[in-house]
């Protein structure tokens, strides 16, 4: 933000240039900031804890033969397809991945949000690189203290720093992007895949995963991670969170 707005955009005299590749590259970022806010508090899909008690399991009123599963870690009735998180001491319905950068699980409620993080991570990073590139042949053509504010040397260095942070970041979240879109595609998590797991469930190939993710048929609103929000839930499940309450399912 500070390289792209304060040494690129701002010091140019081209206003309409400023003005389109600032207002693009600045939305971007609230909507990759928007996306990562969506998948850190929303609840991934957790199951409610200590509910594998014998009045609970007896009022499901089972039939004979039917089997369901208890999780020794937490429990809970696990239902098919989830798995126990260590880090969240929870079992996530669909859990694909704990992400770190997120501080939460990534699962049925909220892999939607962590792929439009990705997916914006990785275009703001190229974006970035375009404008470095553009910004660096422009400079040379004229000289450097007509192109920026700072001295030459410091906004070398600058762009150096934006276009290496810029590759890292672009080739760790496009992979990221790359391997979420296969999972929903085959309708299997990386948990599952990484175990090998023969799936006991009816797949949901391509695009009807897609839509099972991303909520209805291929829209715009796909891509918008303020789709469902609510700002009073929002506020409880953050007060919640702080309190040290259990997620709300």
């Amino acid at each position: 933000e500070f390289v792209v707005n304060f040494v690129m955009l701002l010091p140019s005299k081209n206003f309409w240039y400023s003005l389109l590749n600032g207002a693009t590259f600045n939305s971007l970022a609230v909507l990759a900031l928007a996306s990562h806010l969506r998948a850190m508090l929303t609840d991934p899909g957790a199951v409610p804890k200590g509910n594998a008690t014998k009045e609970y399991m007896e009022s499901l009123q089972l039939k004979p033969g039917e089997v369901i599963y208890k999780c020794p870690k937490c429990c809970s009735i696990k239902p098919e397809r989830a798995h126990h998180c260590s880090i969240c001491k929870r079992c996530i319905r669909k859990m694909d991945h704990h992400c770190p950068w997120v501080n939460n699980c990534v699962g049925e409620k909220n892999q939607r949000f962590f792929v439009l993080f990705t997916m914006y991570i990785a275009m703001i990073s190229a974006y970035a690189l375009g404008l470095s590139g553009m910004h660096f042949f422009t400079c040379v053509k004229v000289q450097w203290n007509e192109c920026s504010d700072f001295s030459p040397g410091v906004s070398v260095l600058l762009l150096i720093f934006l276009c290496l942070e810029a590759v890292l970041f672009l080739t760790f979240t496009a992979v990221m992007f790359g391997t979420q879109i296969h999972s929903i595609c085959n309708d299997e998590t990386e948990i599952e895949r990484l175990k090998n797991e023969k799936p006991t469930w009816e797949r949901r190939m391509r695009w009807d995963g897609m839509k099972a993710v991303f909520g209805g048929p291929p829209s715009l609103l796909w891509c918008n991670p303020f789709t469902g929000l609510r700002l009073r839930r929002l506020l409880l499940l953050t007060y919640g969170r702080r309190g040290g309450s259990e997620f709300s399912v």
